[in-house]
């Protein structure tokens, strides 16, 4: 069904806009000053096509065929060439969100007046995002620079009525899409095929949604540590506003303030006079993720109001060639975020750890009742210790790798997709040993009979509404599930914040 939410295409496009966009359906408008910014720009190209005067990416070859002149004639179809010949990605679609969300970033890059491109080509986007047309787009293909260029090429294939498109759960031809939207197969005019691949949308989309994951997620992490700080009576004055003025990280201070909010000041039952690491140093570590997500957060931000497209047409000015469609920023943004995320399941699991060692926690065996002949969560921490060993694989960064492309001319590149893939995937991982964190929380809180704020008391209510108390072994899977979804779609972070309101 239509979605009642609309996002204008005017100067700024916001993070959370894109989201709308992305997973709420909001449908996309055009504001009148950006078509008059889309109709100057191409009416400069044309000037330059009557003119014969000889420019990169309007009628030249690409990359190291840049030499090559191409005669007007023959321009169609060097733009159509363009589309057919990068539209060589591998592997697994790319996911719904993150297509709509491509869409929707290419459209904004191409409305800021620099890319040459008719605006028949940016409002058919339009229509095709509006209508839920999305185009299937393999995963795997892009070095990133220059640009996400295979990636963005299937995306592009529907325009000119090839490819393949996802509609209301049927994969339908590019040409059969078109017809949906009223619109017949493009033929692509000079520099329009070049604009449509070239730039970083594939690698931003990705990062972007990441990211929007990841702050829930910084978040929720606060959330299981509250309750595992419960169950194990650990030491609240660790989150004294003094020892966090001494180190005055903004993340560090934020955390500690949130966990105060959760767990109030005083420890009801002291067990030991200093807590381990994974407790004791949760702002330090917590509040080093939120560092990263902060920085992480300005580059998507910058990237997303980018123009990364090339040659750049300066209205009647001038026509310049550079590199802005090299993903360097977005890479290492990236790697940032998954290493940052990797931490944060790496501390989450040292308190699973603690959660289910009797000989630390004081708590039966793997919280469970008769040890032994039940198991308990000992095989949940099994599955979170190997999430947290593939994510330790998984944060090695892809941005300090580069192998040269086009014959040397295209002689280092980001490798920012593949950063940005690994980020999500360890966001995913990250998510299912929060997720395992609270189960253990939840149950060492009901063993140990323990007082709880009136936080915690909800955060162990929202987890008990997804998996009841652990009597005796069973099928967890779908408890762990109910839970991990509740975590990945920040439904439980959201009931907490309406109870005690919102968390920084």
């Amino acid at each position: 069904m239509p979605s009642h939410k609309q996002v204008i295409i005017q100067d700024k496009l916001e993070l959370r806009e894109v989201a709308c966009v992305a997973r709420d359906k909001a449908h996309v408008q055009l504001s009148p000053e950006v078509k008059k910014r889309i109709l100057s720009s191409r009416g400069y190209v044309e000037k330059i096509i009557e003119k014969n005067q000889r420019v990169y990416g309007i009628n030249t070859g690409f990359g190291a065929l840049s030499e090559v002149t191409i005669s007007r004639e023959k321009l169609q179809e060097l733009q159509h060439n363009i589309i057919t010949s990068h539209a060589v990605g591998v592997g697994d679609p790319l996911s719904e969100d993150v297509v709509r969300a491509i869409l929707l970033l290419k459209i904004n890059t191409l409305s800021k007046g620099y890319s040459g491109v008719r605006l028949e080509i940016v409002e058919a986007l339009v229509k095709m995002l509006n209508a839920g047309l999305h185009p299937v787009i393999p995963s795997k293909g892009s070095v990133g620079s220059s640009g996400d260029l295979a990636p963005l090429a299937h995306m592009s294939l529907p325009l000119v009525g090839l490819g393949e498109v996802e509609y209301q759960g049927k994969r339908l031809s590019g040409k059969e899409a078109l017809v949906i939207v009223g619109l017949s197969p493009f033929k692509l005019q000079a520099k329009e095929g070049l604009a449509l691949i070239n730039g970083t949308q594939v690698t931003n989309a990705i990062a972007l949604l990441a990211l929007l994951d990841a702050e829930i997620l910084a978040k929720t992490a606060d959330l299981s540590a509250a309750l595992s700080f419960e169950a194990l009576c650990a030491n609240r004055e660790v989150f004294d506003k003094d020892i966090q003025r001494l180190k005055p990280y903004k993340g560090q201070a934020d955390c500690a303030e949130n966990m105060r909010k959760l767990l109030g000041t005083v420890t009801k039952k002291r067990v030991r006079l200093q807590d381990a690491y994974s407790l004791r140093a949760v702002p330090q570590v917590h509040g080093a993720v939120r560092e990263a997500l902060a920085f992480v957060r300005g580059v998507v931000e910058i990237e997303t109001n980018a123009v990364t497209d090339n040659p750049l047409i300066f209205s009647e000015k001038k026509v310049v060639s550079g590199g802005n469609f090299h993903g360097e920023t977005l890479a290492m943004a990236c790697d940032l975020l998954a290493i940052a995320v990797a931490e944060l399941a790496n501390i989450a699991e040292r308190r699973i750890n603690r959660l289910i060692d009797k000989n630390i926690s004081g708590l039966p065996a793997f919280l469970i009742n008769n040890p032994g002949l039940n198991s308990g969560f000992m095989i949940p921490q099994y599955t979170a210790a190997a999430l947290v060993s593939e994510n330790k694989i998984l944060a090695h960064p892809a941005s300090v790798d580069s192998i040269p492309t086009s014959a040397q001319q295209e002689d280092h590149v980001s490798m920012a997709t593949i950063a940005a893939r690994k980020a999500e995937e360890i966001i995913f991982n990250a998510q299912h040993v929060i997720s395992i964190e609270l189960l253990c929380a939840a149950q060492g809180v009901d063993l140990g009979k323990a007082e709880l704020t009136q936080a915690t008391k909800k955060i162990k209510a929202e987890v008990r509404k997804r998996a009841a108390f652990l009597e005796s072994d069973r099928l967890m899977i779908k408890d762990m599930q109910g839970v991990f979804e509740s975590v990945q779609s920040g439904s439980l972070l959201s009931a907490v914040e309406k109870e005690i309101g919102a968390l920084k």
